[in-house]
């Protein structure tokens, strides 16, 4: 068998399935089916699409309850759930506050705190009322809006693997910039490995860890970040605190879907170092790699990996 690969960016990614085929045209077509899912899921989820389940009910569920998809309904009970288990620290109302601030690596000043403070009444998990009778959402403060950002790469990841096992794939890989969900084998018949990137330059490996059908993701300060004061901060805003995140380069987690790795990756962001390793060890098939601003790395227990060398 031979491995095929195909790039596309969607949801603001730059996405690459690769999977093992025997024949080309049997490769293009599952590769095909993985790009055409992933699309479908950017047009349900996607905040910045006029005609997506998100728009709808950002602009709709702070004046009644609204029916929503069945699917879109599932992701976000599932959302709240992880809001519970992480107490908070990944919050899918978190967009008024990702609102205040300007990522664009430049020089900025802070909102003003009041500002922070009115906008921190409409986030909290707390604020979406689900329904399971009749699959409808509504919110409690009419400020309230939502965001798949923190999670919905990796829903669209874990679809396509479901896809692709329903319809005969045996090995394959969804990368989403970094973000890999793997299952199977090489065509060499070695598992695939998952690099760890130097958040100084995402193109240097600092290791490497071998997890058979896990998935990792990554939340940094390598790609969004604006500098205040002389101190870098992330794209990534504490919930409870409605301030952009500092002191951590990078959280990756290791887990065994996609979405589960991606809004963990968050939510350990959020906890920082010594909470967040805590966390991790806490949650089962679960590890986690963080790197500090001073680019000292700490590990979760039982993980292994290999160092790369200089």
């Amino acid at each position: 068998m031979k491995e095929y690969a195909i790039s596309q960016k969607l949801m603001g990614t730059a996405f690459t399935l690769g999977l093992l085929a025997e024949k080309e045209a049997q490769a293009n077509l599952w590769l095909e089916m993985g790009l055409n899912e992933i699309k479908r899921i950017e047009n349900l989820l996607s905040e910045f699409l006029p005609d997506s389940e998100t728009t709808k009910i950002n602009q709709n569920a702070s004046l009644s309850p609204i029916k929503i998809d069945a699917e879109c309904f599932e992701l976000i009970t599932r959302c709240c759930s992880l809001s519970k288990l992480t107490r908070g620290d990944f919050d899918i109302t978190v967009s008024p506050l990702k609102k205040l601030y300007q990522f664009k690596n430049t020089q900025f000043e802070m909102p003003v705190g009041n500002i922070i403070d009115e906008t921190l009444q409409c986030v909290g998990y707390q604020n979406i009322t689900l329904n399971n009778n009749n699959c409808t959402i509504e919110f409690k403060n009419p400020g309230t809006r939502i965001t798949f950002a923190a999670i919905g790469k990796g829903y669209a990841s874990d679809r396509v693997k479901k896809l692709w096992l329903a319809n005969g794939v045996t090995s394959g890989y969804i990368n989403a910039s970094g973000d890999l969900n793997t299952f199977g084998h090489k065509a060499d018949k070695t598992a695939w490995k998952i690099g760890i990137a130097n958040p100084d330059n995402k193109n240097k490996m600092l290791l490497f860890v071998t997890l058979p059908n896990s998935s990792v993701a990554t939340s940094g300060d390598y790609e969004q970040y604006f500098t205040f004061k002389n101190r870098r901060y992330s794209h990534n805003i504490n919930p409870h605190t409605g301030m952009p995140l500092s002191g951590i380069k990078s959280v990756t987690v290791f887990s065994p879907g996609a979405e589960l790795s991606d809004a963990l990756a968050t939510a350990i962001y959020v906890k920082g170092v010594t909470r967040g390793i805590a966390f991790a060890n806490q949650l089962p098939h679960t590890h986690c790699i963080i790197i500090d601003e001073k680019n000292k790395i700490f590990f979760s227990k039982g993980l292994s990996y290999e160092t790369v060398s200089s």
